[in-house]
């Protein structure tokens, strides 16, 4: 295994513990401190701060987000479960961009070879592209998601920064990329042509209105996602002033904890990074408090998980049939008797079996099934269905 310690700059502040008999998260945190970098065994979840800029669209303090973002985490009280947490401290600077995007990429890889969740903390969105890239030698395909008011597909000139990050995973070579989904875009933001774009490569996007309306809505396109990469920008003016480019429209700040929680809780998530926070705009460290908080949540939901994304043996959970288009299509609906969501089942070609198995079964709604009652196709079920045809 690559001796991480190489990339990382330790944790130098120190965080209080409990007092009274009340645990912080600090207390079940392990963190790297001079010569004491956590064994991985030691850990589930895995933080770490990204002090790295110079992929920015504009000038800005992100680099200083994590460390800002610890002083509220680990004032935070425990949760009611007993978290397992390891803090590796900062990814120190490489001579050029490229060198901080190689120790992100063999850092996110060694941790999920591990089984160990990296929560990404600091620094700006480009930093998705090197996540996404830890993934590539784990030789399987990945889903995507997105929480930000837009599409980073930026230009066609292949450069790589923070509003074009997406479109170089799109284009990168060899893809392993099997579907990206966007929750909150606000459509101001977006050029016609590029929802064009989305919807012909059957990429799910879910306007800012459509989450807002129901936040449910959004827990089957978050269970279904491998890697989730949040712009605080999706966040309003008023709850998050710190983000860069952020706007008066967005999500509230509950609506972001609960679809972190959402997160956490899901099955199939294995990363998750928080990025595009500047403290010098965070004047009472208002979006600084936030997003502990939304760690936080994320935390809590990892250890609600039900294990119970149906691969394997689905014979515990409750299968419905049904067929729609005078028997055209036969939809197979599955309930899990722990927690009472919801997957549908998606037929493929049997010689792209290995390959595709496990985007095979979908998380959905219950109102996806009645959907399918009134002999309609569900959205999902039909992109997924093209993208494996």
């Amino acid at each position: 295994m690559s001796d991480l310690s190489i990339y990382f700059d330790p944790v130098t502040d120190t965080y209080a513990g409990g007092v009274e008999g009340k645990t912080r998260i600090s207390d079940q945190t392990i963190f790297y401190t001079e010569g004491n970098f956590p064994e991985l065994i030691d850990g589930d979840i895995a933080i770490f701060g990204v002090c790295e800029t110079r992929g920015g669209i504009i000038k800005s303090s992100c680099d200083k987000a994590p460390d800002e973002i610890r002083h509220y985490l680990y004032s935070l009280y425990a949760g009611e479960n007993k978290a397992r947490i390891l803090d590796l401290g900062n990814i120190r600077p490489g001579e050029s961009v490229t060198d901080t995007y190689f120790a992100i990429r063999n850092t996110v890889e060694v941790l999920v070879k591990n089984n160990v969740i990296p929560v990404i903390i600091g620094g700006t969105q480009d930093i998705t592209f090197a996540n996404y890239q830890g993934y590539e030698k784990l030789e399987r395909t990945v889903n995507m998601l997105c929480i930000d008011p837009k599409f980073d597909l930026g230009n066609v000139d292949g450069s790589l920064n923070s509003e074009s990050y997406l479109g170089n995973i799109v284009l990168h070579q060899p893809n392993y990329l099997f579907n990206f989904s966007n929750l909150g875009y606000q459509r101001y933001f977006v050029d016609g042509s590029l929802l064009s774009l989305m919807d012909s490569l059957y990429f799910d996007t879910l306007r800012l209105g459509e989450v807002r309306n129901d936040v449910r809505h959004s827990e089957p396109v978050i269970r279904n996602a491998d890697i989730l990469s949040i712009d605080m920008a999706a966040v309003r003016m008023s709850d998050a002033p710190g983000a860069l480019k952020v706007s008066p429209h967005g999500f509230y700040g509950e609506e972001l904890c609960q679809m972190c929680r959402y997160a956490g809780m899901s099955d199939k998530l294995s990363s998750i990074g928080i990025y595009n926070y500047d403290p010098e705009l965070d004047k009472s460290g208002q979006t600084a408090h936030l997003m502990a908080q939304m760690v936080w949540f994320f935390v809590e939901g990892y250890y609600s998980r039900k294990n119970d994304f149906p691969v394997g043996d689905k014979s515990d959970y409750t299968r419905y049939r049904v067929s729609i288009k005078d028997h055209e299509f036969e939809l197979v609906f599955l309930k899990s008797p722990r927690s009472d969501r919801w997957w549908v089942e998606i037929p493929y070609p049997p010689d792209k079996r290995l390959k595709f198995e496990r985007h095979c079964v979908v998380p959905c709604r219950y109102e996806d099934y009645e959907q399918a009652l009134k002999d309609e196709l569900p959205d999902l079920w039909w992109r997924t269905y093209k993208k494996l045809g």
